[in-house]
């Protein structure tokens, strides 16, 4: 029973990854870059649009953390910043580097672009996706 809960529930997560992942592409690639070393990213900081997935899913994931020990509360809050910011966001909840901030200013609403449920499922993806994966 546990073997056939556990696989449903990585066979649902990687649907959603997969959709979010779709998603992402065809709405925010084309200003945030999936993986890009840090590197290489000041290296073409004059070409890029916006701060790489990679840095946004870590510095959410260091402010968006609860003292319970539980991952998946810490996951679904991630998810319900995102899920919101994406259609409101706001200079005043926002969690990037200030010279980010500088640079980039606060991102446009996706509002008339992308559904709830679809800023859902690509707030999924960019937690799941950067999982033990830093921007160094």
């Amino acid at each position: 029973m546990k073997k056939l809960l556990l696989t449903s529930l990585l066979l649902t997560s990687t649907i959603f990854a997969s959709d979010g992942y779709d998603i992402y592409k065809k709405n925010c690639s084309s200003c945030h870059i999936e993986m890009i070393s840090k590197k290489e990213f000041v290296k073409n900081l004059s070409k890029v649009k916006a701060p790489p997935m990679v840095e946004v899913s870590n510095r959410l994931k260091a402010n968006i953390k609860t003292t319970d020990e539980e991952d998946e509360v810490d996951r679904h809050l991630f998810i319900l910043f995102v899920k919101d910011y994406i259609i409101n966001p706001n200079l005043d909840f926002s969690m990037c580097n200030p010279n980010a901030l500088e640079k980039f200013g606060t991102m446009p609403s996706q509002k008339d672009k992308i559904s709830p449920k679809e800023a859902k499922k690509v707030a999924q993806w960019l937690y799941d996706r950067y999982e033990d994966i830093e921007f160094k």
